[in-house]
């Protein structure tokens, strides 16, 4: 019974994982300003928050659990990028990993059955398909057009959305470059979520911002 609990919880937290994906990266905004523009996010329709730290910052925890008690408001799910103590410490929904982070079982081992393991796959479906047979729960594909947060990173055409859902029974992230008008395309595609970190944080009103991504869904839906 105890199994069953936890994967019906597992489900639920995936079904969620549909729509804008805002990532919250401190390099662009920090303590308060994160906070608020979080928030706008997640007023203007964010379905995932993922706080993405790079630093050593003791302002880490008290940051990533301010944006654990918005994302629960709004039943929106928080991961958190690479750091999987602090998603433990923080009760996050998950951790998303990329190439260079922790192991995908070491991060399972740690957080547990219940708990959204994510990864980045850049343009590689093999990579994609054996992560998702290690246990990954969702893969993020990109970048697909040119990204101002990531000039360098690779570059991934718009079929592998179609390719991955056809192959893989997990949601697909697409990240990189995306903007409402570009968007479009990828959700009908078949992307579960967008990713977006400039679209919305960098902009004057992250709340409208964030609410012309999630209209791509809704007009999907």
């Amino acid at each position: 019974m105890a199994a069953e609990s936890i994967a019906m919880s597992k489900i639920s937290k995936l079904t969620g994982l549909r729509g804008l994906y805002a990532i919250a990266d401190t390099s662009q905004m920090r303590g308060s300003e994160l906070v608020d523009a979080v928030a706008a996010a997640l007023r203007g329709g964010a379905r995932v928050i993922q706080y993405r730290d790079k630093t050593t910052r003791s302002q880490r925890r008290d940051e990533a659990g301010s944006l654990r008690e918005l994302c629960n408001q709004y039943s929106s799910l928080l991961i958190i990028n690479d750091d999987v103590s602090l998603a433990a410490d923080v009760s996050a929904d998950g951790v998303h990993l990329g190439r260079e982070d922790i192991a995908l079982e070491k991060a399972r081992a740690t957080l547990g059955t219940e708990a959204i393991v994510g990864v980045s796959c850049y343009n590689q479906m093999s990579r994609a398909q054996r992560l998702v047979q290690g246990g990954a729960d969702y893969v993020a594909f990109g970048s697909f057009f040119e990204s101002p947060t990531k000039p360098e990173a690779v570059s991934a055409d718009i079929g592998l959305i179609t390719a991955a859902k056809r192959a893989l029974q997990v949601p697909v992230v697409a990240i990189g470059g995306i903007t409402p008008e570009n968007g479009a395309a990828l959700v009908i595609a078949g992307a579960d979520a967008l990713a977006i970190i400039s679209g919305v944080f960098a902009q004057p009103d992250p709340e409208q911002a964030a609410r012309r991504y999630a209209a791509l869904f809704a007009t999907a839906d």
